[in-house]
C-alpha cells in the first residue's frame, strides 16, 4: 500500500474478501444462512477477518449467485453446490484445452514420412 493508493489495488482484486456475510447475503438477496450452508457444503470457503468474522471475494460471490439461482428452480441446495462445482471444473478443463490449443499451433509442424517420400515405387531409378 502506498500513500497514494491505500487499498494497493485491492478493490480490483475479485479474490480480495472485501465483504462481510451480511453485506454479501445483502447482495445476493439471501440469508447469511443461505451463506453458511454453501460453505458448509465446501462450495466456497469464506476467508476471516482478525475477529473470526467470514469475508467473502467477488468471485465466491458469482460462485453462490449461481448456486442461489440453481436453489431457487427448486434445486436441493447440495445439488446446486455440486452443479456449480461440476460447471467450474468444466471451465477451467475448456480454458485449458484452449491454451494447448494455442500452444500447439503455434508450434512448427514436423515432417511427415508422405512429404519426404514423394517419389512411387521401390526409389529406384531407372537408367
Amino acid at each position: 500500500m502506498t500513500a497514494d493508493n491505500p487499498l494497493g489495488g485491492r478493490l480490483d482484486d475479485d479474490d480480495y474478501p472485501a465483504y462481510s456475510m451480511g453485506r454479501a447475503a445483502e447482495m445476493l438477496g439471501t440469508t447469511p444462512g443461505f451463506l453458511r450452508a454453501i460453505g458448509e457444503a465446501r462450495l466456497i470457503s469464506p476467508l476471516r477477518s482478525e475477529g473470526g468474522h467470514r469475508r467473502y471475494s467477488r468471485y465466491q460471490l458469482r460462485i453462490a449467485a449461481r448456486a442461489r439461482e440453481l436453489v431457487d428452480k427448486g434445486t436441493p441446495i447440495d445439488a446446486a453446490c455440486r452443479i456449480v462445482i461440476l460447471e467450474d471444473q468444466l471451465e477451467e478443463a475448456r480454458r485449458i484445452n484452449a491454451e494447448y490449443r494455442r500452444a500447439a499451433s503455434d508450434e512448427p509442424t514436423p515432417p511427415s514420412y508422405s512429404n519426404v517420400h514423394s517419389g512411387s515405387g521401390s526409389g529406384r531409378r531407372s537408367g
